[in-house]
């Protein structure tokens, strides 16, 4: 109704410049935030996959999926939304300003009994309030001096950042661990085909041996049937293996955050993983650098700032406004705009509680209760991360122990194997010598791999119950 009446009668509303000046200003307001909304509403998306290089390094690995893995970049996106719920949380602080726009048409007018003044003790006036249309278009605006409520959303601001900052750290750190641990067993898998390839080939010759031998009349066929056996057990471990080498990618891959239609060729070096099983075991250990116990201070601060919150729950409230209205009234509605009754009104607002019912009282309590739990939850967390420690140190030093003595078994068994298989072939030695000696280099070859993957693993708990974990982004 209202913006018909504008359009019909555009040459009646030029008449007043001041109403022209206001409404345009009222409209520039309204389209300014009309256009602001969609802008703010344009949330970055997540970044695009990067390309991952030909041949991967571990630490090429562990950097593609800090940039790409979905948690990492759903905990950035938290911190995004965190920021925009700060900033929802400190507009308070800001002038609010709102227009208003009112037609009413009184169907029937109030009626109000007035005295007649000019006979006291004649009847009194019935008389009618008021004309058949009314509208009113005002903006009101007002400004917050002071109140508890926006006064803690204000001291939250850091400890909240830091909150979904630490949350991405913890991911990452994840992340790190979870990536290195895929990419060693990996490494271990490949590792222990090449083992069994060279065993391969050694069961393989020694079946063409014994089959000549055989057929030469030298042995019987004990030996040639002995080499098959090994031969097929060779093969099908190997199988076997192999096997799972696709599910190991799809793990690493998915950890990392690429595609499974993505290939996937990892790059290492067998020397510098053996010399990457060094740690410095005299490290001491300062809980306050895991991630767990800095979370945990965090929330101490909110909580904190929660106490203070409802313990001077008992502050007022303190505003200022400002109020302007153009009240139209005609009994036509065509001549409804014609004439403006404006009015105005300034002040301030005080709002102090005076009885909440003790409600106050009770939050009070309850987040004080709230930090000794807290507290209690720190001392906890220290006591599973000594705990922890502990653990994967002796772990580790366990694991190391084991891969020195086997490196020493492995050169051992090559020896015995290298010269059984030199008196085999001059007929000191009997192919069962032969094919136990086999047997034993390829046991001390897997079994030393085994160790340093668990050497690797354990290097890792000990950094991350130390707080060593560290990544570039």
């Amino acid at each position: 109704m209202l913006s018909k009446s504008i359009v019909y009668y555009p040459h009646r509303l030029v008449r007043h410049r001041k109403f022209r000046c206001w409404l345009a200003g009222f409209f520039v307001v309204l389209a300014s935030g009309w256009l602001a909304t969609p802008a703010q509403a344009q949330a970055p998306g997540a970044p695009a996959s990067q390309p991952i290089p030909s041949t991967a390094s571990l630490p090429q690995c562990i950097d593609f999926a800090l940039r790409n893995q979905p948690l990492v970049r759903q905990s950035q996106l938290d911190e995004q939304i965190g920021e925009r719920n700060i900033r929802i949380g400190l507009s308070a602080w800001l002038p609010q300003i709102n227009g208003t726009g009112i037609y009413t048409r009184n169907i029937q007018l109030q009626t109000t009994v007035f005295p007649d003044l000019t006979n006291p003790s004649g009847p009194q006036q019935v008389i009618r309030i008021g004309l058949a249309n009314t509208s009113t278009l005002g903006v009101a605006a007002s400004q917050l001096l002071f109140s508890n409520d926006v006064l803690r959303a204000a001291r939250s601001v850091k400890p909240t950042r830091l909150v979904y900052q630490q949350t991405t750290t913890a991911n990452k750190i994840d992340v790190v661990t979870n990536v290195s641990k895929a990419f060693y067993n990996i490494l271990l898998t490949e590792e222990q085909l090449k083992i069994l390839d060279e065993d391969i080939q050694r069961q393989e010759r020694q079946v063409k041996d014994s089959k000549a031998r055989l057929d030469a009349g030298v042995v019987d066929k004990t030996d040639y049937l002995r080499a098959t056996v090994s031969a097929r057990n060779a093969y099908a471990q190997r199988r076997n293996t192999a096997a799972s080498l696709p599910g190991l990618y799809s793990n690493l891959k998915q950890l990392m955050g690429l595609g499974p239609d993505k290939p996937l060729i990892l790059q290492y070096d067998t020397l510098q993983m053996v010399r990457e099983t060094q740690l410095d075991t005299t490290e001491q250990l300062v809980p306050e650098r895991r991630i767990e116990i800095q979370q945990l201070q965090t929330q101490k601060r909110l909580q904190g700032i929660t106490i203070d919150y409802y313990r001077y729950g008992f502050l007022p409230t303190l505003s200022s406004f400002y109020n302007y209205n153009r009240v139209y009234q005609n009994n036509e509605f065509s001549e409804l705009y014609k004439t403006v009754y404006p009015n105005q009104q300034a002040g301030a607002q005080f709002a102090l509680p005076l009885f909440t019912g003790l409600r106050r009282i009770q939050n009070l309590k309850i987040a004080r209760l709230q930090d000794d739990r807290l507290d209690l939850d720190l001392f906890n967390t220290k006591n599973q991360i000594t705990t922890e420690y502990d653990q994967a140190l002796g772990v580790y030093k366990g694991a190391l122990a084991q891969l020195n003595a086997l490196q020493l078994n492995l050169t051992d068994a090559k020896e015995v194997y290298r010269v059984i298989n030199l008196q085999y072939r001059e007929g000191i030695k009997t192919f069962l010598e032969l094919t136990v000696a086999e047997a034993d280099l390829r046991t001390a070859q897997l079994t030393y791999y085994n160790a340093l993957f668990n050497v690797l693993s354990s290097k890792l708990d000990v950094q991350r119950a130390l707080g060593n974990i560290t990544f570039n982004q």
